[in-house]
């Protein structure tokens, strides 16, 4: 049987001049807003959909990756993982980068690179956004 997640959004008013109130059934987190502003313009004390976005491609890099190395025997010490949606007004998401520093004890430079290539093909997430440019920036050992 299939995981499910489930998120909820209230949205009151106009695109420019609304907001809206998400809520994660898990209770992870608490209730957080989201509006324009904060989509386009980056204007604090609220979040986009792309920053979401962000924090789950970022997540489910660094899972895809840790399974890869452990799969080649060499779990991480420790995977620390950014990833930067690109959201252009009018176009939509443009693109992604993820970047990536590891602890990966017995791994060299092109081998870590490669396994996060592989981790950024097959990363659930990433197989989602399949009509996205996604690009791996760096990704170094510490």
């Amino acid at each position: 049987m299939a995981a499910v997640s489930k998120a909820e959004t209230n949205w009151k008013g106009g695109l420019a001049d609304g907001q809206g109130r998400v809520h994660v059934a898990s209770g992870a987190f608490g209730d957080f807003e989201v509006s324009w502003g904060a989509r386009a313009e980056r204007r604090a004390g609220a979040t986009s959909p792309e920053e979401l976005l962000a924090a789950a491609h970022a997540a489910c890099f660094s899972m895809a990756l840790s399974h890869a190395l452990g799969q080649e025997g060499l779990p991480p010490q420790e995977l620390d993982v950014s990833a930067e949606v690109s959201f252009q007004p009018g176009e939509g998401i443009t693109g992604i980068e993820l970047n990536v520093r590891g602890k990966v004890p017995g791994v060299d430079a092109d081998g870590f690179r490669k396994a996060a290539e592989g981790a950024k093909e097959g990363c659930p997430v990433s197989k989602a956004l399949a009509g996205t440019e996604i690009r791996l920036g760096s990704a170094e050992l510490a």
